[in-house]
């Protein structure tokens, strides 16, 4: 099963995927990180740091633009992806395995779930 039938996606492009031990894996889907191209700049939160849905946890700068990355549920930082701040170019060459972002602990409840979508649901919503 390749990880894009595992994880859930948000209107913003954020993914979240479920590692099955409390914990979420949030990274950038692969449509962002082609409309934002070339990633220069990354800046992410602290572990312990705690997010509601919705708030801005991370920056992303590109060639082209800087970006707001939103948290797609509640929750505390469990672990940050720290490689990629010093090689945020990484994110163009492999946004989902060595790409993601950063780890959480769910805060919220499951029904923050709800209005995120299946990849494949994601992307008919692109076209």
């Amino acid at each position: 099963m390749s990880i894009t039938e595992k994880i859930l996606c948000s209107k913003s492009h954020e993914y979240l995927l479920d590692n099955e031990n409390g914990t979420y894996t949030v990274g950038l889907t692969d449509y962002a990180i082609e409309q934002l191209g070339d990633i220069v700049f990354l800046e992410l939160p602290e572990v312990g740091s705690e997010f509601k849905k919705g708030e801005v946890f991370a920056t992303i700068e590109s060639v082209k633009a800087a970006s707001e990355i939103y948290l797609p549920v509640s929750g505390k930082i469990v672990e940050v992806n720290e490689a990629l701040v010093d090689a945020p170019e990484t994110l163009n060459e492999d946004v989902y395995e060595k790409g993601w972002l950063v780890k959480i602990e769910a805060t919220g409840d499951a029904a923050e779930l709800n209005d995120l979508m299946e990849y494949e649901d994601y992307k008919e919503e692109l076209e």
